[in-house]
């Protein structure tokens, strides 16, 4: 095999299907992923963890199996997988600064990636403990956006999309517990994944955040993120949640039937102020018109959210406090941690519990828009991305209106563990990615994404990348 005079590739697909023709190397592949990791770094700071050692020898490895004629879907494939999953012998920080452990075993999620072939080139960078749609922190900096880096790729997995933006990576595992997928891919041209609850296990967690966050996939095509979905699903066998499998590799392929879509700027109740910028209204309604140009029928409607706000603090502070007991030094997190976890102690208990026995009636209530609809439109995200340290040093209400007023979209369909989709809706006049969510049901991931991939062959929006001829490539492009 000679990689001299291979063709570059850089697609979750292409890779493994130039692996399993033996037109390049896992070497080759991961030596790429890591160089152009190390020459990003000081900039985009995408990474908590770069694995090169055991990266090579995953690669080598690979290519003994190769070979040998074995062939799996990944085999060979440098991904990255965010800093709250497990990887033997790296630490997981989620964030934090202190002198963690490193973990004697996989999580369910990553040992799902090794047995698909995958090769681990590092963990990414999240803020601390997934709490903000930034990625920023004393323990590490902050993460840019490959875009422009004076802004924020989003959060919570802000380093998954910074790297897969980047073109460091193919594709990476992320998390989603308020949109921590999907606002980062909003704000870096991708597609992002939330899919049903346990679809991709949260093991050792049983569920994490009280059943809030799922584990959720980042690539710049639908079938890159279906390929990556695919791989990492299933359940460990002491999940909570265990949805019925599904292929999303070949529901990405298929076209949809003519579909009632419901295209919704309506924001839940927070008892805090938000507006939607113009240039996202715009967007979403442009896509909106694309999607009635593929034969849909797009009609405004808003499904009623009614008091879902109240069943989130619970959950999401409870589980904060959760984690901050496992952290080595409490006193290196931020204030607006301690504040988190003052508040899910108070409340940890009769109000956790309340929160949790909602769920159902909530997904009756939100639910009744898919009796006259299949799909929700609409934006993920109110505002384009935030300026690198645009929430830093503010106090812990602070930080939360101001997150609330430019991620108001994405949260809800956490309380309900349903699946959603962010697709690029196009760039600002600044030149800034903007995002649109497809939401459905329980179990619709196949749905959303045969959508999504109709929408992605009308639109081309994988030939957008940072760096194009009219924006200034930065130095690791």
């Amino acid at each position: 095999m000679s990689d001299t005079a291979v063709p570059t590739v850089s697609g979750l697909v292409d890779m493994a299907g130039a692996l399993a023709e033996g037109t390049v190397s896992a070497r080759r592949l991961t030596e790429d992923a890591l160089r152009k990791i190390a020459a990003a770094q000081p900039e985009l700071n995408a990474f908590r963890t770069v694995r090169a050692e055991a990266a090579l020898a995953e690669a080598d490895a690979a290519d003994r199996r190769l070979a040998a004629g074995e062939r799996l879907p990944l085999l060979g494939v440098p991904l990255a997988v965010k800093d709250d999953m497990d990887v033997t012998g790296e630490p997981t920080a989620f964030g934090c600064a202190g002198a963690f452990a490193p973990k004697t075993a996989d999580s369910e999620a990553v040992r799902r990636l090794r047995a698909a072939g995958a090769v681990i080139v590092g963990k990414t960078q999240t803020p601390e403990l997934g709490q903000w749609p930034f990625t920023e922190g004393e323990a590490f900096g902050q993460t840019r956006n490959p875009w422009n880096p004076a802004y924020t790729p989003g959060g919570s997995s802000g380093g998954s999309a910074a790297a897969v933006a980047a073109g460091l990576v193919p594709a990476a595992l992320g998390s989603d517990g308020a949109g921590s997928v999907r606002i980062p891919a909003a704000w870096t041209h991708l597609v992002g994944v939330k899919p049903q609850r346990g679809r991709i296990s949260t093991w050792p967690e049983p569920e994490s955040f009280h059943g809030l966050t799922v584990n959720g996939v980042l690539a710049r095509s639908v079938a890159d993120a279906a390929l990556l979905l695919d791989a990492a699903s299933g359940p460990h066998p002491e999940d909570l949640h265990r949805p019925a499998r599904i292929s999303a590799v070949e529901a990405a392929r298929r076209t949809p039937r003519r579909l009632r879509i419901a295209l919704s700027f309506a924001m839940a109740f927070t008892a805090t102020p938000k507006s939607l910028d113009p240039e996202i209204r715009s967007a979403v309604e442009r896509l909106a018109g694309r999607l009635e140009s593929l034969g849909h029928e797009v009609i405004p409607e808003d499904p009623r959210y009614g008091p879902i706000g109240l069943t989130f603090v619970p959950r999401a502070t409870s589980g904060v406090r959760d984690w901050v007991a496992r952290v080595p030094d409490p006193a290196l997190l931020d204030p607006r941690t301690h504040e988190a976890v003052r508040t899910g102690r108070v409340l940890g208990g009769l109000a956790l519990r309340v929160s949790r026995r909602a769920e159902t009636a909530l997904r009756r209530r939100v639910g009744e828009v898919f009796d006259r609809f299949d799909v929700v439109l609409t934006p993920t995200t109110a505002t384009p991305a935030l300026r690198i340290g645009a929430l830093a040093g503010l106090g812990a209400m602070a930080t939360d209106r101001a997150m609330i007023a430019a991620c108001p979209y994405a949260w809800t369909w956490n309380v309900l563990g349903w699946p959603g989709v962010n697709i690029p809706a196009g760039l600002t006049a600044g030149g800034l990615p903007m995002g649109a969510q497809l939401l459905g049901p329980a179990d619709s991931e196949p749905l959303l994404l045969g959508l999504a991939a109709q929408v992605e062959a009308a639109e081309g929006w994988t030939a957008v990348r940072p760096g194009d001829p009219e924006r200034p490539a930065l130095p690791f492009l």
